[in-house]
Order: structure tokens, then C-alpha cells, then sequence
């Protein structure tokens, strides 16, 4: 994909607010507020505010990087510019595994409101017992995912214009559903009956960021990292859209919990037993049918197929970009950076992400809750190179041009890692363990790319700084801290309290507080090994003074030196 800096002047600023507002209102308002109250109760509410804060922390350390890097899909990038080729490959496996399984529960997400229809097979869709997809629904959900993927087949810019118009669209629905559910009954009773406003203690709100779909639904802020690098102006666009995006969003999940929290019958919760027994397949369908608001569900039913609609457009694109920038450092096969000479996209790469989205959906995607789990959990682990960049980047890179700096980095971004690591332990055993071993097991891939390119010698001693013939020790040198933290938080997760899936050997909140006590070693353990990694060649990336001190395309410049020559 060519990055030159004519190529990357397209999206504007509203544009670009669009796609991350579209990515955020995608199929994580249909159930995100139904799902955090099963968990948390009335405490779901703080859940959301800890989510943004979470995400904006991490969109914060991204804007940094990605306005001096604007790369379309950097994210998958930045671990090679500060780490080298393995730390490289490793967190853009993870960011790729993360943001391609969007592609899927958008669609389990619109098979699953399908049931609210008042069509016989429609009710078949969903097993009412285990509250899973039936084999016609996963043919549903199949078809539509490729319905979905169809529609960012052609051009980026179709892309812009087709998600402006879906996003005004959408954004009116959860607005509209917000109003009428209030209107037509509120009852500030549920808010603190059946155990009070946290019924099920705090652990159960820490849980609910990351299992609930609060991360999920944020997440749409990668959109905008990942395709700021295509608007006019990157360094001043990056950080607006992500702010503009996140406050809006926050301020609609907000409302659509409280509403929802408040106009669930006090009936229904009483024969549910509390919040932990209100399991509807479309919560907000569901609740709006037995309200008679026949209208409402109509438009839900609407809005069901336009959210993940408009999230898919960005994900789709988003999931190609991680697919190029993977195959551009070597790591999957050029072919699939091939970029369509008439439309623009990458059309390999996004055949491979339809692959990857038809296995998912076919092997855990059996409801929207319980891939939303495992994805938020990728999700956490994408997040963990954004703040370790800017900290390496800060001491290898003091000259780099940064349309936006992170203010108080030095304390913010150990704090933003931190909170990462204890979002990732929130995630509950067994989804940690899952997605741990599903991301190590790019290291081996690894190790044999980087053998068949040349760049593992026999012995100890490297050629050159660090380049071909390098050991095999000293090129995942950069990376142990990474494969250290994930079994170690794995391990910990495993151990931790049962309100966390754990074993309960580290009961309470002890296994938080030694995964926040430790990550602080690990974040700087990270930039150490980012430091070293810079001044032994690995990177393979000129600073971009060095690259090109007067020129507007350094940062492009400086880009293509870290590329690599060879390929898979």
C-alpha cells in the first residue's frame, strides 16, 4: 500500500468523526446495556464511565503516535517501529485478531434482534434455553456477514459516504428508543431493589467494562486511528475525531442504560429474581414489546441491520489495513497488500478477513454475548503497544515531528498500561487463557518468517547492527517482556478470584492489586527493551530527521525504511 503523503489526503475531519461515531453505535448499544445490567445491576452505569476513561487513556497514547505515524491501520505498525519485527508481528497479530472479529458478531448481532420479528422462523433463529444461535440462524448470521463485507468491496471513499449517511441514520435510533422507553414509564425503584444500586459487588462492574460489551462498544475509536492516516489533516484530525467520538458516545450509553435500567417492568425483574435473571435475546426489542411500543420495536428492528451495517464498513476497512501493514513487514504474503489499481482497496486482504470472520463465526460466534468476551479480551491486548510507543518513541525519536503530544506521558502512559493489564485480568478466566495462547501462537510464525528471510544466524553473533543473521535470541529479545506479561497475567487469572473465573487462590481483589502492582515493571521493562532494540538496528526504522529533515514526507520516509525488503 503506498503511503505517500498525496495518497493519505482524502477523509475529512467530519468524515472521519462519522466513522469512529459509526464504529462506537455499531451492535454494542443493542445489547451492551442489557448485558451490563445482568452482571452488574444498576452499577452497570459506573461500568461505562470506567470504560471511557479506559479507552480514552489508550485513544490519547494512540493520537500521539498515529498523528506522527499516520499509517491506515498503523495499529498493526507500531509495534514493529518501536519493538522491531517480532514485538512487530506479535501485537499486530493480536490487533488484527481483535479488530477482523468485528466483522462477525455484527452479524450474530442482527440474527439475534431478528427474533423479535413476529415471523415463525424467525423465532428459530435463537435457541430460547441456551440463548445461542440455531443452525439457521448461523446461516443467517453467514449471509449477512457477507452481505456486510460486500458493501467496502469497491472504494474508500464509498466507504465515507456510505458511513456519513448510515451514521445520521443510526444516531437518531438509539435517541428516539432512549426517549420512548422513559416516556413510557420510568421506575426509579429498580435502581435500588433487589440488592441496591450493586447488587453483585464491585468485582461484577470491573467485569461488566470488559465482558459486557463497554470496551466493545469504545473500541470504535481504533477506526479512527486506524484510518486517520487517509484524512487531509492527521495530526490535527486524529486527536478531534477521537474526542468528539467518545464524549458523544458516552453521553448515549449513558442515557440508553439508564432508560434501559429504568423501564424493565418491576414484575418481570421480581419473577427474574434480580438483574442476573433478565436475559432477553433482544434487549431492547424485547423490552419495547412488552411496553406496547409497537413502533419502537419496528424502528429496532430497523436499526438492528443499520448499526452493524455502519460498523462493519469501518471494520472491514479496518481489517484490511491490518492485513497490509502485516504484509508489508514481511509477516503474511505480500500478495495480500495488493491494492485494487480502480477502487483502492485491498481486495486479498479482505478476502482473507471474510475467511477468518466465516471460521469465527462458525466455531465460538454462537451469540453476540459470549464472542463479545473473547473479542473485548483481543481487544485489551491490542491496546497494551500504544502507551509503550510513545514511551519508546519519546527517547528514540526526540526529534520526530508530533502534530499531537500526549500531555504528562511520563506518568500517564505507565498509569494507561496499568489499567490495561487489570482490564485484561477483569476479562475472566477461561476468556484469558483463550486469548493469550491465541496470540503466542504467532510466535513460532515468527521465528520461521524470520528464518526463511535470512535474518536468524547460526550462531550468537549478528551481522551488521542487528540486521540479516541476527540469533534468534537477540531478535525476540525485544519481545520476552510481552510473552512474560501474558502468561504471567494468564497465570494470575487462573489463580485469581472466583468472581473473576479464577480458582480462588488469590481471593478478593488481591489478584487486581498484583496485576496493577506488577504492570508498572513490565511498562518499563517494555521501553527498556524498546530503547535497546533502536540502538542495536532492530527496528530498521531512520528517525525521521535522519530520513528526511526538511521534507512534509519525512514521517513517510522514515516509514519506508522500516519496511522490509524480503518477503514471506
Amino acid at each position: 500500500m503506498d503511503m505517500s503523503a498525496g495518497e493519505r489526503k482524502g477523509l475529512s475531519l467530519f468524515a472521519l468523526i462519522m466513522i469512529g461515531i459509526g464504529s462506537i453505535f455499531g451492535s454494542g448499544w443493542l445489547f451492551g446495556a442489557g448485558a451490563a445490567a445482568q452482571v452488574a445491576g444498576p452499577a452497570s452505569l459506573v461500568a461505562w464511565v470506567i470504560g471511557v476513561v479506559f479507552i480514552g487513556m489508550i485513544a490519547m497514547s494512540y493520537a500521539e503516535v498515529g498523528s506522527a505515524y499516520p499509517i491506515p491501520g498503523g495499529m498493526a505498525r507500531y509495534g514493529h517501529l518501536s519493538h522491531g519485527p517480532v514485538l512487530g508481528f506479535l501485537t499486530g497479530w493480536a490487533v488484527w485478531i481483535a479488530t477482523a472479529s468485528l466483522i462477525p458478531i455484527e452479524s450474530i448481532a442482527a440474527t439475534q434482534y431478528m427474533t423479535s420479528w413476529s415471523f415463525g422462523w424467525a423465532k428459530g433463529l435463537v435457541d430460547p434455553g441456551t440463548h445461542q444461535l440455531t443452525l439457521s440462524g448461523t446461516a443467517v448470521a453467514l449471509v449477512l456477514t457477507l452481505a456486510l463485507w460486500l458493501t467496502c468491496f469497491w472504494s474508500v471513499q464509498l466507504l465515507a459516504r456510505a458511513n456519513t449517511v448510515l451514521t445520521l441514520v443510526k444516531f437518531a435510533i438509539p435517541v428516539l428508543a432512549v426517549l420512548a422507553l422513559v416516556g413510557s414509564g420510568f421506575h426509579t425503584s429498580n435502581f435500588t431493589a433487589h440488592g441496591g444500586f450493586a447488587p453483585y459487588g464491585w468485582p461484577a462492574v470491573l467485569t461488566a467494562v470488559t465482558t459486557c460489551g463497554v470496551v466493545f462498544a469504545f473500541n470504535g475509536f481504533q477506526a479512527v486511528v486506524n484510518l486517520g492516516g487517509a484524512a487531509k489533516n492527521p495530526g490535527r484530525a486524529i486527536p478531534l475525531a477521537l474526542a468528539g467520538a467518545l464524549a458523544l458516545g458516552l453521553v448515549i450509553y449513558l442515557a440508553l442504560q439508564v432508560s434501559y435500567l429504568g423501564a424493565v417492568p418491576p414484575e418481570l425483574l421480581e419473577r427474574a429474581g434480580g438483574w442476573q435473571g433478565v436475559n432477553l435475546n433482544s434487549p431492547f426489542a424485547d423490552l419495547a414489546e412488552l411496553l406496547m411500543l409497537h413502533w419502537v420495536v419496528t424502528m429496532l428492528q430497523f436499526g438492528a441491520f443499520i448499526s452493524p451495517a455502519g460498523s462493519n464498513i469501518a471494520n472491514v476497512a479496518s481489517a484490511a489495513y491490518m492485513v497490509t501493514n502485516l504484509a508489508e513487514t514481511g509477516f503474511f504474503p505480500r500478495k495480500l497488500a495488493a491494492v485494487h489499481p480502480r477502487y483502492g482497496t485491498a481486495r486479498p486482504a479482505m478476502w482473507l478477513n471474510l475467511g477468518f470472520s466465516v471460521v469465527l463465526l462458525l466455531t465460538v460466534g454462537r451469540s453476540w454475548q459470549a464472542l463479545a468476551g473473547v473479542v473485548s479480551a483481543a481487544m485489551v491486548i491490542s491496546y497494551l503497544i500504544g502507551p509503550i510507543a510513545v514511551g519508546v518513541l519519546r527517547r528514540t525519536r526526540p526529534d520526530l515531528p508530533r502534530p499531537f503530544r500526549l500531555p504528562a506521558a511520563g506518568v500517564l502512559c505507565p498509569l494507561t498500561f496499568t489499567f490495561a493489564a487489570c482490564a485484561l485480568y477483569w476479562s475472566k478466566w477461561p476468556e484469558t487463557g483463550k486469548i493469550t495462547l491465541l496470540t503466542l501462537v504467532s510466535t513460532p510464525v515468527a521465528a520461521l518468517v524470520l528464518w526463511r528471510r535470512g535474518e536468524i544466524g547460526k550462531g550468537r553473533e549478528t551481522s551488521g547492527r542487528g540486521g540479516r543473521g541476527a540469533s534468534l535470541l537477540r531478535q525476540f529479545a525485544p519481545a520476552w517482556w510481552m510473552i512474560t506479561f501474558l502468561v504471567w497475567t494468564a497465570a494470575v487469572s487462573a489463580l485469581g478470584g472466583r468472581e473473576f473465573g479464577g480458582r480462588g487462590v488469590l481471593p478478593g481483589v488481591l489478584g487486581t492489586v498484583l496485576i496493577a502492582v506488577t504492570a508498572p515493571v513490565f511498562y518499563f521493562w517494555a521501553v527498556r527493551s524498546g530503547v535497546t532494540a533502536h540502538e542495536r538496528g532492530l527496528t530498521g526504522a531512520p528517525s525521521v530527521a535522519e530520513a528526511a529533515p526538511h521534507g512534509t514526507g519525512a514521517a513517510d520516509d522514515a516509514l519506508e525504511g522500516a519496511r522490509p525488503k524480503a518477503s514471506v
